[in-house]
């Protein structure tokens, strides 16, 4: 055999043998069955069991070297809880005109009229605006999206200088499951919804991610960097984000 080939072979044979580190499956909870996604992560040191935001996925992290087997029986004894979770997630609320959104922790009531622009405005504890009612939702939606972006791209700038990198690109995402992420390439996303929370959440989020640029990991050295650079109450924005996170997703589908 040429070294070529040995090589060739040995590579796919370490392929062969390398631990899956991602298990997909459902629970059947009396409220019917719920994807389960059970995942390896290399600074677990225990397992961890939470509901996604949007309430559509169980998710377990494990420590390396933990069966993902384990990770899916320790859902599934969890049923109790999961079903109770996800019933407290917030039913879906139609936008229209009279109803009341977030916008920035603050809460604003929908006035359309005909004779408003088309495109939304605030006005006190209003946002107003006009053009085809039937398109009123996606309108508001797409509003709250340029105004997420403008903010975090700010956002973005603010914390890379306080890590000492680069900006990289930025990109909204409409994720059901995730607050941010950042791609092994740099770019950085944050998902829309949070313009609707407290300017503190959103700008923890993207903080988080500008972490993440320098350590792409959760190790030691991530939330050292995180602490030092997030200018706010961290913990604080963290436990908004598990009371009143999965509220969020009530409007806009």
């Amino acid at each position: 055999m040429t070294g070529r080939a040995r090589r060739g072979l040995e590579n796919f044979l370490s392929r062969r043998a390398a631990p899956a580190r991602e298990l997909r499956d459902r629970i059947d909870l009396p409220e019917g069955p719920l994807p389960l996604l059970v995942r390896t992560h290399s600074t677990a040191r225990r397992m961890t069991l939470r509901l996604s935001p949007d309430g559509g996925e169980a998710r377990v992290t494990v420590p390396l070297g933990v069966p993902l087997s384990e990770g899916a029986a320790f859902a599934r004894s969890r049923v109790t809880w999961l079903s109770g979770q996800r019933r407290a997630v917030p039913a879906a609320r139609t936008v229209k005109s009279g109803e009341i959104v977030a916008f920035r922790g603050q809460d604003i009531t929908i006035a359309w009229d005909a004779a408003h622009p088309r495109t939304p405005r605030i006005a006190g504890e209003e946002l107003r605006l006009g053009g085809p009612a039937e398109s009123l939702a996606s309108r508001i939606q797409r509003w709250m999206e340029a105004q997420a972006l403008e903010l975090c791209r700010d956002d973005l700038a603010h914390y890379c200088a306080r890590a000492g990198v680069t900006p990289p690109g930025i990109r909204l995402s409409r994720a059901q499951r995730r607050w941010g992420s950042c791609s092994s390439e740099g770019t950085v996303r944050i998902n829309w919804r949070l313009i609707m929370a407290p300017d503190a959440v959103r700008r923890s989020v993207v903080a988080h991610e500008v972490a993440h640029l320098v350590h792409f990991d959760h190790s030691p050295a991530f939330y050292t960097l995180l602490e030092g650079i997030f200018d706010d109450d961290l913990r604080a924005a963290d436990r908004w984000l598990k009371r009143h996170g999965r509220g969020l997703y009530a409007a806009f589908g």
